[in-house]
């Protein structure tokens, strides 16, 4: 990973107790060696295997990075350095050692709604600057709200734990299924596409138990708590909120809205006139001096509720985001993608089966007509080739005859030939005698001349 030292974490730091855990990471106090500073160093255990469930993957480890150098805010966790080893990124951060809000809310005998604005304001103040650079911080809850001191006399708040975290993209369609069930959003139990808006609903949640000491929407089981945020199943029971004001719950109500489009921006909560305007104005002199009691929020049940959720509560589960989950719901929608697509394929299919068996009848009524002019076209070239075959056949046995006539010929001119050459040399020989005979009788003739 770029920019992550590939050092020993414990050359620079000298690190000392353990401040918490969760599945894939520890957290334990640490002291700068250079500077004495006091840290948090966070280990997260790297997953070796792409295809293993051990471990947080790289890409989100460089997305909690990446998001928490961006963000520089009094109310929000600071990184100060990133080390790497063969088994953990360590993230050097900001030691938060207040201890959560509620906690620190509980132990006071109670809490007057102004005091909860005051410390619900600098939430909203850190949130407006995540929204801001459209970071969405998707695990908001009460255990990840601290008190960067709370031995001082207006404590600061932190947020922290960023291991979900993501930056919105407009154009980008973002699903997931992860957070924790009781402060989760409608979109996130109904795997919808996520944005800042889920923040909201978790803020209003945050607000309801901090007013009331009681979870709008826990169940018995998981299941019945999803079942109840999915429906937006919720109510302001007097028990709980006799002594909260209209503005308190009016701010809830348009923050616990299902439809993410019509909830309350982080820019709407930070000006709803209960935040806007801290201090106490819905409240006569004369409440005041006759009934102060009602005015202030007994703490007791916040206790309560902070007591349950720790021994609940399993440890910080930021990467434990239902991963299986989410790829099944995944895999269901991608399947039900592939089944319209089939679906429409078959029709095409169809109109494609249709279409060829028309252009099939048009083709065969084609072919069968070609088929016949061809026929007939056959039958009169086989009647041509029945009458070239008994022509030749004809003209092969005219052909063996004038062979036979020839040879009959030649035989006969051959015999007159010797005949010829016998009567030339019978007509050689007459020639021959009657040359002597004319010779013996010029010889006589002469010899009876010259006789006296």
């Amino acid at each position: 990973m770029a920019g992550f030292r590939q050092e020993d974490v414990e050359l620079h730091y000298e690190m000392g107790e353990e401040l918490g855990s969760g599945q894939f990471a520890i957290v334990r106090k640490c002291k700068e060696k250079s500077s004495g500073s006091e840290y948090a160093a966070k280990f997260i255990k790297k997953r070796r295997l792409s295809s293993s469930r051990r471990g947080v993957s790289r890409e989100e480890i460089e997305r909690e990075v990446n998001i928490l150098r961006e963000i520089q805010h009094s109310n929000i966790i600071t990184l100060h350095d990133i080390f790497e080893n063969k088994t953990d990124v360590i993230l050097i951060l900001e030691l938060v050692s207040g201890g959560e809000l509620f906690d620190f809310l509980a132990e006071k005998e109670s809490l007057s709604e102004e005091e909860a604005t005051q410390f619900l304001k600098q939430i909203l103040d850190g949130v407006h600057y995540l929204h801001s650079k459209r970071i969405a911080h998707f695990d908001l809850k009460p255990e990840n709200i601290m008190l960067l001191d709370k031995n001082v006399p207006n404590p600061r708040i932190k947020l922290i734990d960023f291991g979900i975290a993501h930056q919105i993209k407009a154009g980008n369609e973002f699903k997931n299924i992860f957070g924790t069930p009781e402060f989760v959003a409608p979109e996130i139990v109904n795997y919808e596409p996520l944005g800042l808006e889920a923040d909201m609903w978790s803020i209003g949640v945050i607000t309801y138990i901090l007013l009331s000491g009681a979870s709008p929407f826990l169940g018995e089981t998981k299941q019945e708590t999803l079942t109840n945020i999915s429906a937006v199943n919720y109510d302001f029971d007097e028990e709980y909120f006799s002594n909260t004001s209209e503005l308190a719950k009016d701010f809830i109500r348009r923050l616990l809205v299902k439809d993410p489009k019509k909830r309350m921006t982080i820019d709407d909560s930070l000006q709803h006139p209960w935040i806007k305007v801290i201090k106490r104005r819905n409240v006569r002199q004369e409440d005041h001096e006759h009934k102060p009691e009602r005015r202030r929020l007994k703490t007791t049940r916040l206790k309560e509720y902070t007591i349950k959720s720790h021994s609940s509560m399993p440890p910080n589960n930021t990467y434990v985001n239902f991963e299986r989950f989410s790829q099944v719901l995944e895999e269901i929608a991608a399947a039900e993608q592939g089944l319209r697509q089939l679906e429409r394929n078959r029709r095409s299919c169809r109109d494609d089966v249709a279409a060829l068996l028309s252009i099939y009848e048009e083709k065969e009524g084609w072919y069968k007509e070609e088929s016949r002019g061809i026929s007939g076209q056959l039958g009169t070239v086989r009647q041509e080739l029945q009458r070239t075959q008994a022509q030749r056949k004809k003209s092969q046995e005219d052909a063996r005859g004038a062979a036979q006539a020839a040879g009959a010929l030649k035989r006969k001119f051959g015999r007159l030939e010797n005949r010829y050459e016998a009567l030339a040399e019978q007509v050689a020989h007459e020639v021959r005698w009657v040359e002597e005979l004319v010779r013996s009788i010029a010889v006589d003739k002469d010899r009876q001349e010259s006789a006296p």
